[in-house]
C-alpha cells in the first residue's frame, strides 16, 4: 500500500515516547522559578551595593584589612551582578540575518567576565591587602563599627542569598533533582552566581568577624591579615567554579547521552527515516535546544514525504523536548564499506 502524496504518512513505527523529558542540565523556559534570574540578581546588585559602602567606611574607620578586603568582595559581587545584568538583557534579542542562531550564548560571555571581576576586584585585592597586612605588622584599631557593619551586611547577604535559594530550589524540584546537583549542572549561571557568591558572602564575613576578634583578643594585626587571605582564597575558589562553568557553556555543551539516545529513538519512530547516522545537539542557553542530523530516509520514499518526515520530526522532537528551538536534518545516503 503506498502513502498518499503531500499529505502525513498514516503508517507509523511503535511510539516509544513516554512524555516531556526534563533534565537540570539541560534547562527549561517554563516551571516553577522560570524567568526569575533578572530579579534574583537585581536583589543582590542592591543588597551588595549598600554593603560595600557600608564595609568600606568601616574598614578605614577600624583600619581593618579583612573589612577593606570584604568591601572588595562586595564592590567585586556589585560589579559581577551588573554584568549578569546585562548578560540576560543581551541573551533575550532575537535572531536576525547577522545572528541566526540567535543571541542566547552571550549571556556566557559576560557571565565570563563577571566570573573574572570576582577574580579581580575580590580575591586578588584581598590576597594582596591580608599579605600587606601581614608583611607591615598593622595595629588594628576599634572593631565596634566594624562589627556593627558586619552584622548588618549578614541580615543583608542573607536575605539576597534567601532570594536565589528560592528561585533555585524551585527549579531543582521542577526537574526532580537535590538542589546541589541542579546548581552544579544547571545553564542557568546567572542564578549558579548569585548563590555561590552570597554564600561566599556569608563565610566571609564570618571571616572578617573572627580576624576582628581575633586582633581584639591578642592586640595583633595577624589575625586580620589571614582572615583576609582566607577571603581572597574562597573567591579565588569561586571565580574559577564559575568560570569554568561558562567557558564549557561557551564552547559548546550537548544534550545528556540519555537525552541524545531519546532524540534519535524519537527520530526512528518516523516511517520514513531509517536511519540517524550522526546527531548533532546544543545547549545555546537554558531551555534553549538546537538540533541537527544526518539522516538516511528511504529510497521509495518521494520527496512530499520526506518533507512530511521533517515536519513530523519538529514536532515530535519539540513535544519530546519542550525547548527545542531548531531543527535542522540532511538527508544523506547510507555509508557503505570498502
Amino acid at each position: 500500500m503506498h502513502p498518499r502524496h503531500g499529505r502525513e504518512p498514516e503508517e507509523r513505527r511503535p511510539d516509544t515516547r513516554t512524555g516531556p523529558v526534563l533534565d537540570a542540565r539541560v534547562g527549561a523556559s517554563g516551571g516553577p522559578g522560570a524567568g526569575g534570574s533578572a530579579f534574583t540578581v537585581v536583589v543582590a546588585t542592591a543588597a551588595n551595593f549598600g554593603v560595600a559602602l557600608a564595609k568600606a567606611v568601616a574598614g578605614v574607620i577600624s583600619g581593618s584589612s579583612a573589612m577593606l578586603a570584604e568591601a572588595g568582595h562586595s564592590v567585586a559581587d556589585t560589579c559581577t551582578e551588573l554584568l549578569l545584568l546585562v548578560s540576560l538583557k543581551r541573551s533575550k534579542k532575537p535572531a536576525d540575518e547577522d545572528h541566526p542562531l540567535g543571541h542566547a550564548p552571550e549571556r556566557y560571555i559576560w557571565a565570563l567576565l563577571a566570573s573574572v571581576a570576582t577574580f579581580v576586584g575580590g580575591g586578588v585585592f584581598a590576597l594582596y591587602d591580608g599579605i600587606h597586612s601581614l608583611t607591615h605588622g598593622e595595629t588594628p584599631g576599634d572593631p565596634l563599627v566594624s562589627y556593627i557593619v558586619l552584622a548588618a551586611a549578614f541580615v543583608l547577604e542573607g536575605l539576597s542569598l534567601r532570594t536565589g535559594l528560592k528561585q533555585a530550589s524551585g527549579r531543582a524540584g521542577y526537574f526532580k533533582v537535590p538542589l546541589l546537583r541542579y546548581l552544579r549542572h544547571t545553564p542557568d549561571t546567572a542564578v549558579k552566581a548569585v548563590v555561590m557568591e552570597d554564600t561566599a558572602a556569608l563565610v566571609g564575613l564570618v571571616l572578617a568577624a573572627l580576624g576582628l576578634l581575633g586582633g581584639q583578643l591578642t592586640g595583633s594585626g595577624v589575625w586580620d591579615g589571614i582572615a583576609s587571605i582566607l577571603i581572597g582564597l574562597l573567591l579565588v575558589l569561586v571565580a574559577v567554579i564559575l568560570g569554568r562553568a561558562n567557558t564549557e557553556l561557551l564552547v559548546g555543551r550537548a544534550l545528556p547521552a540519555s537525552a541524545r539516545d531519546a532524540v534519535r529513538r524519537e527520530l526512528l519512530t518516523i516511517r520514513h527515516i531509517e536511519d540517524v547516522m550522526e546527531l548533532t545537539t546544543l545547549v545555546q542557553g537554558p531551555g534553549e535546544i538546537l538540533v541537527a542530523a544526518k539522516v538516511d530516509f528511504r529510497d521509495l520514499s518521494s520527496a512530499a514525504e520526506i518533507e512530511w518526515a521533517c515536519e513530523e520530526a519538529e514536532t515530535r522532537l519539540r513535544a519530546l523536548f519542550p525547548d527545542v528551538r531548531r531543527v535542522y536534518l540532511d538527508p544523506t545516503p547510507p555509508r557503505r564499506d570498502g
